[in-house]
């Protein structure tokens, strides 16, 4: 028995290094100032991106599940403040018929501007990677549109498997002659299909962003930690939201953007974190 109360030991003395090491690297990285900079990138970006995918999803689901999916799934990346959002999108589709080419090619860029941020932001990260490994412009040109593509699709099947999860949440079975409900089952379900995308979508994200290849395995380890991360950190949020905060008392008509924004900074702060991590980790093994 002491050997493996050792071991464990050692483990967690590890561990709280290696944290200790990615806060000091992170910090020296300026990574607040990075996340800062993604943060108003992103929301300038979240409208048109939200746009683009209802637009292009809605000859194909039914808007309002996608607009229900799309809420309940916002509410993951802006604990508090999906509502919002959702109503902003509702609006537009009631005056799609005013959506020209002109105004499609926007939303094409200003979509885009947070991934090309974000770039740059983990060259920052993962310096090391960028001395030996370059990247083609088109290619850098070509990412935020391939994301897209990729949060469109994985929407789509987001929104079927909920609509499936909801039917099987109104459903009862029959257990020792007693009806019961199946409603916590879909419950856990539709929660770990949202925690689960998080985790695969932060780890295709750190996947693709930095220069050179990267290991399945280390994205996965960036992916895992800062799904996990920030599982926690938007729980607080929402509770710092609904009890703490005086936002709407200082800022008043410009409270949610400055919410959606302090929201933003923290969930950027995370992903930066994350890709802290799996820079570390990949310069120790390879020391």
């Amino acid at each position: 028995m002491p050997l493996p109360l050792a071991s464990l030991r050692l483990r967690v003395v590890w561990l709280m290094h290696f944290s200790w090491q990615v806060v000091q690297t992170f910090l020296r990285n300026q990574g607040l100032l990075l996340a800062g900079a993604v943060a108003y990138y992103m929301l300038l970006s979240i409208i048109p991106l939200l746009i683009l995918l209802v637009l292009g999803l809605s000859p194909f689901l039914p808007e309002a599940s996608l607009l229900a999916t799309l809420e309940r799934y916002l509410d993951l990346m802006a604990p508090g403040h999906a509502q919002p959002l959702v109503d902003q999108l509702a609006l537009f589709l009631g005056h799609r018929h005013l959506t020209g080419g002109i105004l499609l090619l926007t939303l094409i860029f200003s979509s885009s501007l947070a991934f090309s941020v974000l770039e740059k932001s983990m060259a920052t990260i993962f310096h090391h990677r960028r001395r030996k490994h370059g990247r083609h412009w088109l290619m850098s040109a070509l990412i935020p549109y391939a994301f897209i593509l990729l949060i469109g699709i994985g929407l789509v099947l987001v929104t079927l498997a909920s609509g499936a999860l909801e039917i099987l949440g109104n459903r009862e079975v029959m257990v020792l002659g007693r009806p019961h409900s199946l409603e916590g089952v879909s419950g856990a379900l539709l929660y770990g299909t949202g925690l689960g995308g998080e985790i695969l979508l932060l780890s295709a994200i750190y996947m693709v962003m930095p220069a050179g290849r990267l290991s399945w395995r280390h994205a996965l380890i960036g992916g895992v930690t800062a799904g996990l991360l920030w599982e926690v950190t938007r729980h607080a949020l929402t509770w710092f939201f609904a009890t703490l905060s005086k936002v709407g008392v200082l800022y008043g008509a410009f409270a949610t953007a400055i919410s959606l924004l302090l929201s933003f900074e923290v969930a950027a702060t995370v992903l930066l974190v994350g890709a802290q991590v799996i820079a570390l980790y990949e310069q120790r093994s390879r020391a």
